[in-house]
């Protein structure tokens, strides 16, 4: 859901929030109309005050019963929780059935219930009934609730019934769209002429970061949420957003910087602190990584996929701290979460390794194999254990082994880990070999694995030529 800002922070606005307060802080009666209190209510919603929103809209409804935005506000919570009985009865009580908003709101509960057919064929129904001037309002709203759950395809389907919208709106609409359609450089192009009209919208910046981070492009997107928080310095969205793109650059303790600032803006967020624990344990701070997350685990009370990737970097960090028993334990409270097991029964090899119990880990990864019946997805993940630990010859002839005999001929992943084992063990004619295998198949991870190996910023494609002229 998009806000609006500008009237929020406007005086007329700010004034009435004030008197709203204050007036539930005397007693004393204010009057406010419908509308007025549907707008305070998105205003703590947009502050992340759930709690004032809903008390503010129980407070109009005891004036306003049958009011159509304040039921809407009040369906839509209920649909937060998959709770459809509410969604309904707060639906029944608007009076005015022909109300926009109303139809609007039948749609999203079918949609919120995976019934899109059944909301598709009702809103073209609808459609059916608009007047041609309403007609561009009409498919910019359908466009919207779509959007906002995700349904990308048919909100681009409805957006080409347009007859034309060159607001900013129906572009912006449009750029989340192809977003959610994956057509990230085209999102982009939108979110850069929404900027062009307003260079200060810290959301616009965001979301152009959040696109560049997709297209892989970080460095851009680090830039690009620096500007969102030059506007605003505390706002959570342009702080994870840059963190999130500083994380994949490897630059992991200013990425750590920008996760804790993140946790400061939103303290019940367990990824805030999460991620930033994940950062200090790749920089070597284990300790503090701990105490974040140790922080983190009571957020993540009855978030079981959290709570098994908490787990999971505790291990790290106590390993880290030459705490192996505590990490084993830690790993131990994985067992009974949903999670893949032969991952971490992976991760409990690699510990072991790294603290020469070399014993235990081979029963590890051996236990792992088994239980993932043979995934060549676990078996590389090994084979990459044991080139961390620094095992290279043992490393170079799993591989081997890997390539001639487990993965299918056209397995896409491993050969940059390969090529880099053989760098370092100076095989330069396998090296090129696993290098060009690599750059094909899998450039993600050439250059995830590999970018060290040459100048900064050169193209993938360009790795092997550039190796074959220096070594060959």
């Amino acid at each position: 859901m998009q806000y609006d800002e500008e009237y929020f922070n406007s005086e007329d606005f700010q004034l009435m929030l004030s008197n709203y307060e204050e007036s539930i802080a005397s007693g004393n009666p204010l009057y406010l109309d419908a509308d007025d209190f549907v707008d305070i209510a998105d205003y703590y919603n947009m502050h992340g005050d759930n709690d004032l929103a809903r008390d503010t809209v129980k407070r109009g409804l005891a004036i306003f019963p049958d009011d159509t935005l304040l039921n809407v506000f009040m369906s839509r919570q209920a649909l937060a929780s998959s709770n459809f009985k509410d969604a309904r009865r707060y639906a029944a009580r608007i009076a005015d059935k022909d109300a926009p908003d109303y139809h609007y709101l039948k749609a999203e509960i079918l949609i919120a219930q995976q019934r899109i057919t059944d909301a598709d064929r009702y809103l073209r129904e609808l459609f059916r009934t608009i007047p041609p001037e309403e007609v561009q309002d009409y498919v910019k709203d359908v466009a919207n609730l779509y959007v906002d759950y995700g349904i990308s395809r048919k909100a681009y389907e409805w957006m080409m019934r347009s007859p034309g919208d060159d607001s900013d709106d129906f572009k912006e609409l449009m750029a989340r769209a192809l977003f959610g359609l994956g057509k990230y450089k085209d999102s982009q192009r939108l979110f850069n002429e929404l900027i062009d009209h307003n260079p200060y919208s810290k959301h616009y910046w965001t979301a152009l970061a959040t696109a560049q981070y997709m297209d892989e492009d970080y460095g851009a997107a680090v830039t690009s949420s620096e500007y969102a928080i030059a506007i605003d310095p505390d706002d959570p969205d342009s702080l994870i957003a840059k963190a999130n793109s500083l994380l994949k650059l490897g630059n992991y303790e200013q990425a750590a910087e920008y996760y804790a600032r993140y946790a400061k803006a939103c303290p019940t967020d367990v990824l805030g602190f999460l991620h930033q624990a994940a950062c200090l344990v790749n920089i070597g701070r284990h300790q503090e990584a701990v105490s974040l997350l140790q922080t983190a685990l009571p957020l993540a009370e009855g978030n079981d996929p959290i709570l098994a990737q908490i787990y999971q970097e505790l291990a790290f960090a106590y390993s880290g701290c030459g705490q192996l028993a505590k990490a084993m334990k830690a790993l131990d409270q994985t067992e009974d979460l949903p999670c893949d097991h032969s991952d971490m029964l992976v991760i409990r090899g690699h510990l072991l390794l790294s603290n020469q119990d070399i014993g235990g880990a081979e029963k590890a990864f051996r236990k792992a194999m088994r239980e993932s019946e043979g995934d060549p997805d676990i078996i590389l993940r090994i084979i990459v254990s044991v080139y961390d630990n620094h095992f290279l010859n043992a490393c170079h002839q799993l591989f081997k082994h890997f390539f001639e005999g487990i993965a299918e001929p056209d397995y896409p992943h491993g050969h940059a880990y390969m090529a880099l084992c053989c760098w370092e063990l100076g095989y330069e004619e396998e090296f090129l070999k696993y290098l060009r295998i690599a750059t094909f198949r899998d450039p993600h991870e050439a250059r995830a694995v590999l970018a060290h190996l040459f100048p900064e910023g050169m193209d993938v494609k360009d790795y092997y030529k550039y190796m074959k002229e220096k070594v060959g």
